[in-house]
């Protein structure tokens, strides 16, 4: 074996080194009977610091709602208001139209939907192409933005968005400065790109792709007929932009699409994390769930730390294959680290878990289900291995505490409604067969309806028998629908599937995705007495829509 290096607490694999496996999963196996070392309980200086850090920054976020207000009570704000909404109405129309967030002016809001919309025209970020030569060469232009800052990068196929949240709370809560960029977005895109754990503002949004804009032009005229940049390549461009204006100590990056190919991975990962890998995005990675493992393999880089989810065992032997060729040392869910102990508390669930420096009891995460206390686990291991916390020195628990407790994730078994008298409304925005199983064990599993009725909309090109299959035991019934994308599947079309799977009297089908909802609360309360809800879910722009009708702010 290769030698064992005590400040990660894992050891680092050759090709000689072959992993063994307690089970057809890694988790199965335990711990084992030794105890690790419990973690410290003293509060580091860079964690009152970054207290501190938050304190002022309120004082300065209150400042500058002011100004916008300030700004927003001028003579000319009534045709500014005119302007808004013509462009609101043309770009963000339907039943879920924007509204100007309380941080921005009028004439700002309406300059970032401008680019926003600029963006939409370019090559769709659904596509992808198996080249990063002209995501390289763009950052070439712009002077290598993303080599600025240490990287956590994430791919996967469930969790990703969750897990860079988490992580992005440890490092925040710790001390260091970071950037965040996630895709898509829910409601915003300025949900996208975040600086030190909040998304930056529609100005710093347009100022940004301002930055960018010259550049960008400058690459799409030098390859002449070659298709110009994507969509996903100028906004992954932007985020790198940002985190080096800023400059970030760290920035956690999600993959769009896939792995290796991925406009993210022109930047090299110092921790790679590879969540639980399945069959999503067909039409460009294929079926073969080994085949997309080796993809999604690729954020594995020379010299980095891989943090590995729990797999199949096929898919394991994958990516430690990876790990082996590029030299990357290896930490697994259910052998370096995992989760201890879960149980259920009020609002969310109360974990121990198991990091590479340590155990670290009494964390209150408040999210549902038990994928996200594995997503947990992941992002402990992560934050542990990118700031080199080891036995000797792990991270300070009331940091890892309070990070955690400090968590949201919007559209993830999210509550927007509920009470005595009304329906609770969840959203989720599972959108493949995986997702749709650990919706459906998370509400078996953590909630007591008497009757649960489903919102389904789906997009085109999705598995959309796999997910109604995998929600089907525990909807009562489900009101089959459709969102605004442009990809959105037909809902007379879901409506036969949905029939095929769950029999034409448990489904009907209501155009409008408003009027779906509204109709699903009405059956939910034909039952009578508590207990009742609905879930919406099937995609994430139909989470992301419903969030904006129940009037929840993006974050």
């Amino acid at each position: 074996m290769a030698p064992r290096d005590d400040r990660h607490g894992y050891d680092q694999f050759d090709e000689e080194d072959s992993p063994t496996y307690g089970g057809d999963r890694w988790a199965e196996g335990g711990f084992g009977d030794d105890e690790e070392p419990e973690a410290g309980t003293e509060r580091s200086e860079d964690s009152e610091r970054s207290e501190q850090s938050e304190e002022d920054g309120s004082d300065e976020d209150r400042s500058d709602t002011a100004a916008a207000d300030e700004a927003a009570e001028t003579p000319e704000k009534d045709a500014q208001e005119a302007v808004i909404a013509a462009v609101l109405d043309e770009i963000r129309g339907g039943d879920t139209p924007d509204v100007v967030p309380a941080q921005s002016t009028v004439t700002g809001y309406a300059e970032f939907l401008a680019v926003d919309a600029a963006l939409d025209r370019r090559w769709p970020e659904s596509v992808m192409e198996p080249s990063l030569e002209r995501m390289q060469t763009l950052c070439d232009a712009l002077g290598e933005p993303q080599r600025g800052y240490p990287v956590v990068h994430l791919t996967g196929t469930n969790g990703k968005t969750s897990t860079s949240r988490m992580i992005d709370a440890l490092l925040t809560e710790v001390g260091l400065r970071t950037g965040r960029y996630t895709s898509p977005h829910l409601q915003r895109a300025t949900e996208r790109i975040n600086l030190d754990n909040r998304p930056v503002t529609p100005e710093h949004y347009v100022a940004t792709y301002r930055e960018v804009e010259p550049v960008v032009e400058l690459v799409d005229a030098k390859r002449g007929d070659a298709p110009a940049l994507s969509k996903f390549e100028v906004l992954t461009a932007m985020a790198f932009a940002s985190f080096s204006d800023a400059p970030v100590e760290a920035a956690v990056i999600e993959v769009g699409l896939g792995g290796r190919w991925d406009a993210t991975n022109v930047a090299d990962a110092d921790v790679a994390v590879i969540l639980p890998i399945g069959v999503d995005h067909a039409e460009y990675l294929g079926n073969d769930v080994l085949d997309i493992a080796r993809e999604k393999a690729g954020i594995i880089k020379e010299g980095s730390v891989a943090v590995l989810a729990a797999q199949d065992k096929e898919v394991a032997e994958v990516l430690i294959e990876r790990c082996a060729e590029v030299g990357a040392q290896v930490a697994r869910e259910g052998a370096e680290f995992g989760v201890r102990e879960r149980e259920l508390a009020v609002g969310g669930q109360r974990l121990e878990l198991q990091g590479l420096s340590g155990r670290y009891d009494e964390i209150f995460l408040p999210l549902h289900g038990e994928h996200q206390a594995s997503n947990a686990a992941v992002a402990l291991a992560a934050a542990e291995a990118l700031v080199g916390a080891g036995t000797a020195q792990p991270l300070d628990p009331e940091a890892v505490r309070a990070a955690f407790a400090s968590v949201r994730s919007p559209g993830r078994l999210e509550p927007v409604q509920g009470g005595p008298d009304t329906p609770t409304v969840l959203l989720d925005a599972a959108h493949n067969p995986a997702g749709a199983t650990a919706l459906a064990t998370a509400l078996t599993g953590e909630f007591r309806f008497t009757r649960l009725v489903g919102v389904l909309a789906v997009l085109q090109g999705k598995d959309a028998r796999g997910i109604l299959e995998g929600l089907e035991p525990v909807l009562h019934e489900v009101v089959v629908t459709t969102n605004s994308s442009p990809r959105a599947m037909d809902a007379d079309e879901l409506g036969a599937l949905a029939a095929e799977v769950f029999g034409s009297d448990r489904v009907s089908v209501e155009p409008s995705l408003q009027a779906a909802v509204e109709q699903a609360g009405e059956i939910a309360e034909e039952a009578g007495g508590s207990g009742v809800g609905v879930v919406v879910t099937g995609s994430v722009v139909t989470a992301g829509e419903v969030r904006s009708l129940f009037g929840r702010e993006p974050e």
